[in-house]
């Protein structure tokens, strides 16, 4: 949200006629019940309707969710807003691979924050080891100390050497990361469109997350994946293990999750539509 509210302010002060903004997703302050975004969230609210107002100023959003909220809270008119669904995946550097042999692993990757559903990954995780269900449960990502939300790094570490989960830290090589992985999970509480599920998808891995807006986008139940309750801890664990207990579905589930990617989010997908966005503008 920073990089739209400061830089439609500057390019207010600076006299650019024409604006275009992206966001990716609504962040901690729409997304979190905690006291610090309660607080927040009128003063972020009413600068989206003062710095959006203006005729000259367009938006592009992720999903149809957040869409129909900017439009309910009167931050921005429906028609200065474009629909883009996500930032694209390149299919060619995340292509489908072949299982890993050994114990099935099931990976979260994202930036280690509470409202990524780190939490419930590592209950499902705890349930899933309890009911004896064989299977490596790794993090991947990194803190990230500038957001409320942020998971300390303490607590990170004491999990890892806890060994209900592996925690990996940060890593650039995602195409070989996602390659380790049986199945690729994120139980997030809310997200524009998540380029993660876009990779594993493209990848050929099943997915298991949570029926929220942007994930629903990508994932649809029972085709390439998993839909779970936000929140869920118990309908997250009962969704892995039936993956995990289930190559073949597995298998099934990558094989359209591959189709979806090729079919609906490839960057060329993306570029074409944004290039339209702004096509449109330039007609005004």
């Amino acid at each position: 949200m920073k990089p739209v509210l400061y830089g439609t302010l500057a390019a207010r002060i600076a006299g650019v006629p024409n604006v275009v903004n992206a966001l990716a997703g609504m962040g901690y302050i729409f997304t979190s019940d905690k006291p610090m975004a309660r607080l927040l969230r009128p003063a972020i609210s009413k600068a989206f309707r003062i710095l959006l107002s203006s005729s000259r100023s367009f938006l592009i959003l992720q999903n149809q969710e957040d869409c129909a909220m900017f439009i309910r809270e009167r931050f921005i008119k429906e028609e200065k807003i474009f629909l883009i669904r996500g930032s694209g995946v390149d299919t060619d550097a995340f292509s489908p691979m072949a299982e890993p042999s050994g114990i099935p692993v099931v990976m979260l990757a994202s930036r280690m924050l509470w409202d990524k559903g780190i939490k419930e990954f590592v209950g499902a995780a705890r349930r899933l080891k309890i009911r004896g269900v064989k299977a490596r449960f790794i993090l991947v990502g990194d803190s990230d100390s500038h957001n409320f939300s942020a998971i300390p790094k303490k607590q990170l570490t004491a999990w890892h050497t806890e060994g209900v989960i592996e925690w990996w830290g940060r890593r650039d090589d995602m195409s070989a990361v996602l390659a380790q992985a049986h199945i690729v999970c994120l139980p997030t509480y809310r997200e524009g469109l998540p380029k993660v599920l876009l990779e594993a998808a493209s990848s050929g891995r099943p997915i298991v997350t949570t029926d929220s807006s942007g994930c629903r986008d990508v994932v649809r139940n029972g085709e390439n994946g998993l839909l779970v309750p936000v929140r869920s801890t118990v309908e997250l664990a009962d969704a892995i293990q039936k993956l995990i207990e289930s190559p073949e579905l597995r298998q099934k589930m990558g094989a359209r999750g591959r189709e979806i990617a090729m079919n609906e989010f490839t960057v060329a997908k993306t570029v074409v539509e944004t290039m339209k966005a702004y096509g449109k503008l330039l007609k005004q």
